[in-house]
């Protein structure tokens, strides 16, 4: 199958950019399954398993700006920005990577990242997000218990991190916060700045947690899943995908930081295998690039997806 994949940012992402960041796995998984790719997105994008069209960004704006740059014999379009119609000689689908406000217009073929971000968006349609494994470390750490909790993400109060910050105060357990932004810590708490590569891999594997503690309905929640791939449970809210992603095995789910702070003491019980083996049977490239073929099979047969009936999920 030749898929074009359509990004309206350049890839791949500077710094963290959680849907760039899906976007080259999927194409990693794509090329590795045996399909030909064609990348559409702005100049100084760079994804070798890809041929790379590149294309202004003003042209992102609809699909008729796009329908210049498409290859004739493409078989398929996946954008990963809103459209509200396809091209007119191709079939084509489109990853929703966020959450849309009340009211806003339904787009077709649109494919979202959870059971929960697809229901609440009146659909049923969806692929979990995947990263490749070989880009995290993974290591059995005999003493995980004394190790250091860590926060990943933007810093921000719907993230949560007051809850991982209050506890290390609460507890005086070492907590290293990494994200973007510039706060003031004291005592266990160490903030390191927005991290990424092999910084981001080494602090995930060597952590006795991730603390997810989300006060919003997240879509997905790519961190988790690069906690898992690390061996590192997680602890998590009951908010948007988290429930499906985190299970009793690989982490907690807790309702108050109170909660959450009685079961870190128990997390590094969690065997880090089982955290591996759940990101590598749900969550990673060549497991979401499978199920977004089976979407592109659907839609090349039925020229569209329901939004009422689930069509595929990761694993």
């Amino acid at each position: 199958m030749h898929v074009v994949v359509a990004s309206h940012q350049p890839l791949p992402a500077k710094g963290y950019g959680g849907p760039e960041r899906v976007i080259v796995a999927l194409v990693r998984g794509l090329a590795a399954l045996g399909h030909r790719v064609t990348l559409l997105a702005p100049p100084g994008t760079r994804v070798p398993e890809a041929s790379v069209i590149e294309v202004s960004p003003r042209k992102f704006a609809d699909a008729a700006s796009l329908a210049p740059h498409l290859p004739r014999d493409a078989d398929i379009v996946h954008a990963h920005f809103p459209l509200t119609h396809g091209p007119d000689r191709l079939p084509f689908v489109q990853t929703v990577h966020r959450n849309f406000k009340p009211g806003a217009p339904r787009f077709p073929n649109a494919i979202f990242l959870s059971r929960d971000h697809a229901r609440r968006h009146g659909s049923a349609v969806f692929v979990y997000n995947g990263l490749d494994p070989a880009e995290y470390v993974f290591r059995h750490f005999p003493k995980r218990a004394e190790q250091y909790d860590l926060f990943l993400g933007k810093l921000h109060s719907a993230k949560g991190y007051h809850w991982a910050v209050e506890a290390a105060k609460y507890t005086g357990h070492r907590l290293i916060v990494a994200g973007g932004w510039r706060p003031s810590f004291t005592g266990s708490v160490k903030y390191v700045g927005e991290v990424d590569g092999t910084t981001k891999a080494a602090l995930l594997a060597r952590a006795r947690c991730l603390w997810n503690p989300a006060q919003w309905d997240e879509p997905f929640g790519l961190t988790t899943v690069e906690a898992l791939l690390s061996g590192t449970p997680v602890l998590g809210t009951r908010r948007g995908a988290l429930p499906e992603v985190i299970t009793g095995e690989v982490g907690a789910l807790c309702d108050t930081m109170e909660e959450m702070i009685e079961a870190a003491a128990q997390i590094h019980t969690r065997d880090p295998a089982a955290c591996r083996a759940r990101a590598e049977r749900h969550f990673t490239h060549l497991v979401m690039a499978a199920a977004y073929v089976l979407m592109y099979r659907r839609v090349l047969e039925t020229g569209a997806l329901p939004a009422g009936a689930a069509i595929a999920e990761s694993g």
